[in-house]
């Protein structure tokens, strides 16, 4: 195994070097000085340069995690005899099922092999699959898979972390044999090669060494150049008013007559860029937002480099957040602001809002967090890959270059929907000889951004980690924080299938906050939720206000109560924001030529065009 060419040299050169010239007349160092001999600092750039060669292979995910993942299941397991025997059972009842189900479908009778599957794995739910045998490859694999889901859960004295892990790596490993990624077992690439001749396997073959070489030239996959932000994407009219060394403040026109004095600051997320909530025009968040008469202004991070490894979590509020309130209220003289974060985006209004609530700051009318969170203790799936260990790894490995590479983290996200966004789009693509027409959401998502050394790992630790800000342990300017110290009303949104913010997690707002709080789950996932513009089809949310002297409720309760409505949370957000605002008036000027939030280039300003 190769680690990096250049940090494992340089670590054990300044450790040679710490150790004295090599053949040179050496003198028993006095006690005392013994242990400095080879300072320890030398010794760690040594294990952080080799792990960080590991990290190359691996892909960002920690082997000791796993290992121990592993050991604590194998351990627990060799324990457990009536557990193995259980097992034993299972494995003996699932090899006569299956010889009878594939007696049956031998005789013609039709058998459904989906009786068991998974709500989410739609796989084998074609019709195609229905026939023999195919139907009997499917059924056997999903009997195999149950026997693994039985045998990676429930067991007494694992933890439920390593549990979800060992659970987690063999569904990745079935995933992989699955008999819909080969085209003797999958009935829909089997008749298409047999009646193309061989055409699409050479079709995809061609499809595969071109998205090699885009891969290995940085590029996006095919069709997302047609995506150009500011020519095709982003396209609201507005104006950089304000630059900091990691944040761009776009203000943008008013396209009303009259606007509401109270201006809206967003903030998203820097491991995104902004323009997912500024799209195409028919799906754009902003353009939404300044058609129903508000001010808007928009944080844009840049995106960070090797120059950047010490910006740290607070400086995204210092240097993001708080100009950007303070643009807000300079340009458009209003006195309070309507606060939104978007995921992380969300946590660090959190922060930053709590941290305002503490110095008795009265800046923020009202507060809304779109799939975001600040309670981490069930953050879904993306809590696999946080421990000691694998973050560690991932500080190890960002220390290197002072960044977390975006591709490390695309893959991370996309082994959590392995299904859909790794395995269905190879078969589509490599085996059907197929291209998938890229939509605007899919050229953003390709266009990721990096994340400051410095940063991720306070965020991994202080948050994933330890859930400081949820406990009160988060400290911003030397004190705590609390969530409980914000009184201005939220508004909250998660959607139904969110595996980055998992709606369970973002409604423990009802529980932290000391405030009115609106909750709204919609369905979609965490992207294709939150874009749920009015006339989307297939779209409906439930909606319920909670107040801050009223009981809490549990996330399920909730759910029960509350029926859904047909169409997008849009219109009933925009009314809500309404509500909370002053009479309609002129519109404010785009920035202010006399201040420092003058006019600096037009919308979608630098840092989003950064590569």
């Amino acid at each position: 195994m190769s680690v990096t060419q250049d940090a494992l040299p340089e670590a054990i050169s300044r450790l040679l070097v710490a150790s004295g010239p090599v053949g040179a007349e050496t003198h028993p160092p006095e006690p005392e000085a013994r242990q400095d001999v080879i300072p320890a600092s030398s010794t760690r750039d040594v294990d952080r340069a080799f792990r960080s060669g590991i990290a190359r292979v691996t892909g960002g995910l920690a082997p000791s995690a796993l290992a121990g993942a592993y050991l604590d299941w194998a351990v627990h397991l060799a324990a457990s005899p009536g557990k193995q025997f259980e097992l034993a059972g299972r494995a003996v009842a699932a090899a006569a099922e299956n010889m009878a189900f594939a007696f049956g479908c031998a005789r013609g009778s039709a058998r459904d092999p989906c009786a068991c599957a998974l709500p989410q794995d739609n796989r084998f739910r074609a019709s195609e699959w229905q026939s023999f045998p195919f139907n009997m490859y499917a059924h056997a694999f999903l009997s195999i898979e149950r026997w693994w889901e039985a045998a990676t859960t429930d067991i007494r004295g694992v933890s439920k972390q390593h549990e979800n892990a060992v659970t987690f790596a063999a569904r990745q490993l079935l995933d992989t044999a699955a008999p819909s990624n080969f085209i003797w077992t999958n009935p829909t690439v089997f008749h298409r090669t047999r009646a193309e001749g061989g055409m699409n396997l050479l079709r995809g073959f061609a499809n595969l060494a071109e998205d090699a070489r885009r891969a290995a030239a940085g590029e996006g996959p095919v069709g997302t150049e047609a995506f150009q932000v500011g020519k095709t994407v982003a396209l609201t009219r507005g104006k950089v008013v304000h630059r900091t060394p990691i944040a761009e403040i776009i203000q943008y026109s008013p396209t009303t007559d009259r606007v509401r004095p109270e201006p809206i600051v967003i903030v998203p997320a820097w491991i995104m860029k902004y323009y997912i909530l500024d799209l195409s025009p028919a799906n754009s968040l902003v353009r939404f937002l300044t058609g129903q008469g508000f001010t808007v202004f928009m944080i844009s991070w840049k995106n960070p480099g090797p120059e950047d490894r010490d910006v740290a979590f607070d400086d995204y509020r210092t240097q993001g957040v708080l100009p950007a309130i303070e643009a807000a209220t300079a340009i458009t003289g209003a006195e309070r602001v309507h606060a939104v974060g978007y995921c992380l985006g969300g946590t660090l209004l959190g922060v930053a809002a709590a941290a305002m609530a503490r110095e008795h700051d009265n800046r923020l009318a009202s507060l809304s967090f779109l799939a975001a969170q600040v309670d981490f203790t069930e953050a879904g799936e993306l809590m696999l890959f946080v421990n000691e260990s694998q973050v560690a790894f991932l500080e190890d490995m960002m220390w290197e270059r002072g960044y977390l590479d975006a591709r490390q983290m695309s893959g991370a996200f996309q082994l959590l929907r392995s299904n859909d966004l790794i395995w269905s789009r190879m078969v589509h693509d490599y085996l059907m000889g197929e291209r998938s027409v890229p939509i605007d959401i899919m050229a953003w998502n390709a266009d990721a951004t990096r994340m400051p050394y410095k940063m991720h790992s306070e965020y991994l630790r202080s948050l994933f980690l330890d859930n400081d800000l949820a406990e009160g342990r988060f400290k911003v300017g030397g004190r705590r924080i609390a969530i409980h110290d914000i009184h201005v009303p939220i508004f909250a949104v998660g959607t139904e299938q969110d595996h980055v913010a998992p709606w369970r997690s973002v409604f423990k707002l009802h529980a932290l906050a000391n405030a009115e709080t609106t909750f709204v789950l919609t369905n979609g996932g965490h992207n294709a939720g939150i874009l749920s513009q009015p006339g989307h089809r297939h779209r409906h949310f439930r909606m319920a206000v909670h107040r801050h002297d009223e009981q809490t409720v549990d996330p399920d309760s909730w759910l029960a109560a509350n029926s859904p409505q047909e169409g997008s949370w849009w219109p009933a957000w925009s009314a809500w924001l309404v509500r909370r605002s002053g009479a309609a008036v002129a519109p404010p000027p785009l920035g202010c030529a006399d201040s420092r939030f003058a006019p600096l280039d037009d919308a979608p300003g630098r840092y989003v065009l950064m590569t």
